[in-house]
């Protein structure tokens, strides 16, 4: 059976040469992580973009998984050339407006946040899990990483050394929960972790008030501290996924007034602490600006921390261009089980 999908259009125009071509490697994961071993081709029609496939017959559930795909907007059977439109539910958690409506200078895209999160779900062991997963941004600014996790029924834990920005995160929220009317509770507390005190916010709730009362639920977590400080906030929820966008500077500023540290050098410290988090089988996926963070630089440091990372033809294909100062890569990698 033939599958045409067809994709969102991108409002960055620099972004958008490159969408079709991360929307073929994302939905090849996906099929991947489901059994399903298809050839993908990017077509255009009527002035929109396809992703077209051939396969077996999928179920209803495969094609609500696949629904859930970063920029597909519209899904066909492609019968002698003539579209059959599929009628889908899309099983998100939380409504697809959470990480959107939350605006601000330097925001990762939506959709490419997303297309990182579903390829690190389909190549980690969890990808066909019957429990939500856990994932961490360990540098999460304003946390849009956190709330597509939240959208599609993750939990999510995530640290940052900006107090103004995890306040900014954590309000917005607090805000969105009560808006949308969703059962909720939040409490504060301190994680000790050597000599230091990290203050955390964790909100608990659920879909439904009846999912609340029963106990289903899921879990935002917000921390203030380094991010090399990982694992001592990960005791109460262990880490399926890791996914940061790195800053797209050349230096990393501490806003403890410490001197700034190149790149090369957090991830020098950090990314033993983020595989320490992370649990056996578990993936990471690492996005940042080649223009000042070089790919040989990222790959031998999750080397250096025994990571693997992958780098056949799905994913050594995801550089683009986002803008003049911004020539933007993806590594992914798993966690020896």
């Amino acid at each position: 059976m033939i599958y045409s999908f067809a994709l969102n259009k991108h409002a960055n125009i620099r972004y958008r040469d490159a969408v079709c071509r991360l929307s073929r490697y994302e939905l090849q994961s996906m099929l991947k992580a489901m059994g399903v071993d298809a050839s993908i081709t990017e077509e255009e029609a009527g002035g929109a973009d396809f992703l077209s496939f051939d396969c077996r017959e999928l179920s209803e559930a495969e094609l609500n998984r696949l629904s859930h795909h970063s920029c597909v907007s519209f899904m066909a059977e492609n019968v002698s050339g003539l579209l059959r439109p599929l009628s889908l539910q899309k099983s998100l958690y939380l409504p697809e407006d959470l990480p959107e409506v939350l605006k601000y200078k330097g925001k990762t895209s939506v959709p490419f946040t997303r297309m990182m999160i579903h390829m690190a779900h389909s190549v980690s062991s969890f990808a066909n899990a019957p429990f939500p997963v856990t994932l961490m941004d360990p540098l999460c600014g304003r946390g849009t990483a956190c709330f597509c996790a939240l959208m599609e029924g993750m939990n999510a834990i995530g640290l940052d050394t900006d107090q103004k920005a995890l306040r900014e995160a954590g309000d917005y929220f607090g805000r969105y929960l009560k808006y949308h009317q969703l059962k909720h509770a939040v409490s504060r507390r301190s994680e000790t972790v050597g000599r230091a005190s990290l203050p955390v916010t964790e909100f608990v709730f659920a879909d439904s008030r009846e999912h609340y009362q029963q106990g289903e639920t899921r879990s935002l977590q917000l921390s203030c501290g380094d991010t090399a400080l990982v694992p001592a906030l990960v005791r109460r929820h262990p880490v399926h996924l890791m996914v940061a966008d790195l800053p797209y500077g050349i230096q990393h500023a501490p806003q403890s007034g410490q001197k700034p540290e190149s790149f090369s050098q957090l991830l020098r410290r950090a990314i033993p602490a983020w595989k320490a988090a992370l649990l056996p089988g578990g993936a990471m996926a690492l996005s940042f600006n080649t223009l000042t963070l070089p790919r040989h630089t990222v790959m031998s440091l999750l080397e250096e921390a025994q990571l693997v990372p992958l780098n056949d033809d799905s994913y050594s294909h995801l550089r683009h261009e986002v803008e003049q100062a911004v020539v933007r890569d993806v590594i992914f990698a798993v966690k020896k089980p």
